[in-house]
């Protein structure tokens, strides 16, 4: 659940609850760039190999942001969840990342008969 209180999920149902409305693709973006600093630091620790603190710290903040959008963007057009949320990323310009990330935005309620759900084989 996110600080506005819209429900996230990666699948594309609920258990316990009902789709009343689907309200279509919502989305949260972002563009990020580290400062010249930030890319000296990083570029120093890539010489000696392991993960880069700096980059995986941006990357989490990116992606938090792009989620944080993504639910204000639903509770703008009336959902109470998001389902089959991914995200996506490009490179910009070789110094900024642009992190998307996007669902479907739809007004669930609490299932009020035993749910049956498509079974795949």
């Amino acid at each position: 659940m996110s600080s506005s209180g819209i429900l996230m999920l990666t699948t594309n149902y609920a258990p316990g609850y009902k789709v009343t409305k689907v309200l279509g693709m919502v989305y949260g973006i972002t563009v990020r760039s580290r400062g010249v600093g930030g890319n000296l630091m990083a570029g120093l620790r890539s010489l000696k190999g392991g993960e880069i603190n700096e980059y995986t710290e941006m990357a989490r903040q990116a992606r938090q942001q792009a989620l944080d959008r993504l639910a204000e963007h639903a509770a703008s057009m009336g959902a109470n969840a998001v389902f089959s949320i991914m995200f996506d990323s490009t490179e910009i310009g070789n110094t900024m990342d642009e992190i998307i990330a996007f669902g479907t935005g739809v007004v669930i309620a609490p299932a009020t008969e035993p749910q049956q759900l498509v079974k795949l084989s």
